[in-house]
């Protein structure tokens, strides 16, 4: 179904294993919004898992097809969008992100990632060596990257999901 344009988007960013696609599917139930998740849609449009992609075009033939989804994406209206862990990455997505919506960095420390990606295999990046520095290496070049561009930043280590989904309506309602 068509979203109306007008209709406020809100963008979930963050390392993998913060809770962006968990949070943001209660977040979009209880917003009456569509949700999407931008690598499950780069999987839909290309038939392939995310992994493959990295084997075969590498992080910057994934980046190429991330780019064209988050600025697809983005221009919808009445969204919910999680967005993979790098899409901050590339200075076009952060500004699409940051003008076309509100923008939630779901934060979570390194124990805690850690734990919530042990093991999951579908993570390239957690798939060559050490994961727990490899998620060490990227929070510390992608959370001043997140904070950039979020108008609201939540810890997700201590609450429930549903505990997350009413602070961020909390402070979108005072943004707002």
């Amino acid at each position: 179904m068509p979203q109306n344009s007008s209709q406020q988007n809100i963008f979930l960013v963050g390392l993998m294993g913060s809770g962006k696609t968990t949070i943001g599917r209660q977040l979009a139930r209880a917003c009456d919004l569509e949700f999407i998740d931008s690598d499950a849609e780069i999987v839909a449009r290309t038939g392939a898992e995310i992994s493959w992609i990295f084997d075969i075009e590498g992080e910057s033939g994934f980046r190429k097809r991330e780019k064209v989804v988050i600025d697809e994406l983005t221009q919808q209206g009445g969204i919910v969008l999680a967005t993979g862990g790098g899409s901050v990455l590339d200075s076009d997505n952060r500004r699409a992100l940051a003008s076309r919506g509100i923008v939630v960095y779901i934060s979570a420390s390194i124990d805690r990632l850690f734990k919530r990606t042990a093991n999951d295999k579908s993570r390239p990046l957690l798939n060559q060596g050490d994961s727990r520095a490899v998620l060490q290496s990227l929070q510390e070049a992608r959370d001043p990257l997140y904070r950039e561009i979020a108008d609201i930043v939540i810890e997700t280590d201590d609450c429930t999901v549903s505990h997350a989904v009413k602070q961020i309506l909390q402070q979108i309602q005072a943004l707002v």
